[in-house]
């Protein structure tokens, strides 16, 4: 045996799957581990990595699935860093996309072997030489093609060619002659995190080196754990995870960063971080005119990554912009909901929840929530918001504190000024429970016991309002100009 190889051990070969959204790569891993994942996911689309283990001519294979929406492109990028071989999917009946020439840079910067599976081969509209010109034009030349690339055509949805893509990447990883030392210490890659309501922090990871048990300790950039379980990707524990192996471990002290490799180690106070993990906190400030606060929650940190660079890169009007007060990971709490009242901010949630605690608190506050299961519908409903919000913009919003009676035909009421500058004389909307219940104009604007040309946001005011309805307190008034 060769010393190099001494104490080394063939490990199955880890597989990223990559390619534009809708191209079939969850579709392909459901037909190959025989699940209905695909149908699973919100949208049809898949929106967090995950690994799984699958065997093919008695052989272990790991695969990676990785979103194909173009707001994942770092989770797709830490998919490849992680792998050792590649499949770019692109359909017969759409080509290469932008995601596709994407998914051929994060291969090229990964610099890991790939083959190309060409998809949907059993649609009527399918041209696999026109996919095979595409790729040619973006310089990845196959066999036959003037180039080495190995490549399939198959049906993830029957599954003709998929054993033969499967030959195909098993042949590839002969030649990468992976392997890995079952006494060294265990090391990994870490590809998702997220809190887990029972169980605490519960971290994705695939094992790269070594044999991980229940007991170690690991580290992984600032972060430690202790292992108190481990389970495979079926959901099921483990004592034990050997190298190519998906594992969800149990035991970190707080969230750590996806991409971060982790290691063996031992627990250093004084390398750890006196904030919590995963928490971006700014110092909250008022809205107004031309900043639009947001608290951003998602379900786990990859996901919280990609919806804060969604958000930060809206196109909005140069008279406006977005602050971003905070941005966790996990379900809207009321502690979120209170931040949300006193920075002024509407809540943006990623496939979480309300907590129940939160529920009466957000209607009481009447605090703006937006939350989807399916990433560009939350994006659509965010900027469909945000359009309204800045039409909004020019006027002022007054909350009804008090009303004192009537004097001739009008109403003597109070209130506090929240947003933008209360004229006088200005004609309003009369809004109750978020719906508009009525209209009329103010005849008389003070502020304090001076009459007032106008006031502005986080004052109080007393006014006299003729209008078409009785006004009452907790209603607003919105004005017209």
């Amino acid at each position: 045996m060769d010393k190099k190889n001494q104490g080394k051990s063939q490990r199955p070969p880890i597989v990223v799957v990559l390619g534009h959204v809708d191209h079939g790569k969850t579709t392909l891993l459901d037909y190959i581990r025989k699940a209905n994942v695909a149908e699973r996911e919100a949208g049809g689309i898949t929106q967090s990595m995950g690994a799984y283990e699958m065997e093919h001519n008695k052989r272990k294979l790991t695969f990676i699935d990785t979103p194909g929406h173009e707001a994942f492109s770092k989770m797709r990028s830490r998919g490849a860093a992680a792998a050792d071989i590649a499949i770019l999917i692109v359909a017969a009946d759409d080509g290469v996309k932008p995601q596709t020439k994407e998914a051929i840079q994060i291969i090229q910067d990964a610099k890991i072997p790939f083959v190309v599976a060409i998809n949907k081969i059993d649609r009527d509209s399918a041209d696999v030489n026109r996919v095979k010109n595409d790729l040619a034009a973006s310089n990845v030349l196959l066999e036959g093609y003037g180039g080495n690339i190995s490549f399939q055509a198959i049906s993830a949805k029957t599954g003709e060619g998929v054993p033969e893509l499967l030959d195909l990447i098993l042949l590839a990883a002969e030649f990468e002659d992976l392997s890995f030392d079952a006494g060294a210490d265990p090391s990994g890659f870490i590809f998702e995190a997220k809190r887990d309501s029972r169980r605490g922090v519960a971290v994705s990871g695939i094992i790269t080196n070594g044999t991980l048990k229940v007991g170690d300790e690991i580290v992984a950039g600032e972060d430690f754990a202790k292992i108190k379980s481990l389970e495979n990707f079926l959901g099921e524990r483990v004592k034990e995870a050997v190298p190519s192996m998906p594992v969800m471990i149990f035991g970190f002290d707080s969230l750590p960063s996806v991409g971060d490799r982790f290691l063996k180690g031992e627990k250093q106070k004084a390398a750890l971080p006196s904030v919590a993990q995963n928490r971006t906190a700014v110092m909250p400030t008022l809205a107004s005119q031309t900043s639009i606060n947001l608290i951003l929650k998602a379900d786990v940190s990859g996901s919280l990554e990609a919806l804060t660079e969604l958000v930060q890169n809206l196109t909005l009007p140069e008279t406006a912009t977005i602050k971003i007060v905070d941005a966790s990971v996990g379900d809207i709490t009321d502690g979120d909901v209170k931040l949300a009242v006193s920075s002024s901010a509407m809540i943006i949630g990623f496939k979480v929840s309300i907590a129940k605690t939160a529920e009466n608190f957000v209607k009481s506050q009447r605090v703006t929530v937006i939350t989807s299961s399916i990433i560009y519908e939350l994006i659509e409903a965010i900027e469909k918001r945000l359009t309204k919000t800045m039409k909004e913009s020019d006027k002022s919003i007054l909350e009804i504190l008090g009303v004192f009676g009537v004097r001739g035909k009008n109403q003597v009421i109070g209130g506090k000024v929240l947003v933008g500058t209360l004229k006088n004389e200005s004609k309003f909307d009369v809004e109750r429970n978020g719906e508009i219940v009525g209209s009329g104009r103010i005849i008389n604007l003070q502020s304090g016991k001076n009459d007032a040309l106008k006031v502005e946001a986080e004052n109080e005011c007393g006014l006299l309002a003729d209008a078409d309805v009785d006004i009452v307190v907790g209603d607003r008034i919105v004005t017209k100009e």
